[in-house]
């Protein structure tokens, strides 16, 4: 597995001093910890205007999962992925902010055209469903000030997008994530893999799309 850290000298520094506790790094097959948002990196960014870049977003409280995919002619290929994680012992607000501010840093430096985030859906837990809206509402917003554009797919449309069979497993899930993106293993953690699929799931929508308006 090839895994490539896309920090710049002065985000590291930024992140460092917020003392956060997870960004891993593999390089040379060392893994430093460095800082509380951690992501996989592969590939260079657009090399032409045919290249679309979607950001894919799995919304949560404690972790949100982010992925982001590059559409070309030749297909689709995974970009970056990684999850955002807060600390438990902070106030929601802060760690609300903090969800933000790496949102921001992360587009910023990937640049997405386009945005897929997952739908808010059934929750037995009323407080977390609370949680989950709000983590939603600011990931939208910081999205739509960055000026890209923003779709919301329900947990079903993703499924179907990517098995064609809505009520498909986890596991199944995570096999197709795979396949599509020709990767060696199934991305992890877990939240990372859903955001990927959100992306793809996006990007598999807009194809539809065109073919209908064509």
């Amino acid at each position: 597995r090839r895994v490539f850290y896309y920090y710049t000298p002065e985000l590291i520094e930024k992140f460092a001093q917020r003392k956060y506790q997870t960004l891993f790094i593999e390089k040379q097959k060392k893994v430093e910890q460095i800082g509380f948002l951690y992501c996989y990196k592969k590939n260079n960014m657009k090399n032409n205007n045919t290249e679309l870049i979607i950001l894919g977003i799995d919304p949560g409280t404690a972790i949100t999962g982010w992925g982001i995919i590059k559409e070309t002619k030749k297909g689709v290929e995974m970009v970056a992925y990684g999850c955002i994680e807060t600390n438990k012992d902070k106030t929601d607000v802060q760690r609300l902010k903090e969800t933000a501010n790496d949102l921001e840093a992360i587009i910023k430096e990937y640049q997405p055209d386009e945005m897929a985030i997952e739908e808010l859906f059934f929750f037995k837990n009323l407080k977390t469903a609370i949680k989950v809206a709000q983590s939603r509402g600011v990931l939208m917003y910081v999205t739509a000030q960055n000026k890209v554009s923003v779709d919301e797919y329900t947990p079903l449309q993703i499924k179907q997008a990517l098995t064609g069979y809505g009520r498909a497993d986890k596991k199944q899930m995570q096999l197709m994530v795979q396949q599509v993106l020709k990767l060696k293993e199934i991305p992890k953690p877990d939240d990372a893999a859903d955001a990927l699929a959100v992306a793809i799931c996006h990007q598999q929508s807009r194809k539809i799309a065109h073919l209908t308006k064509i």
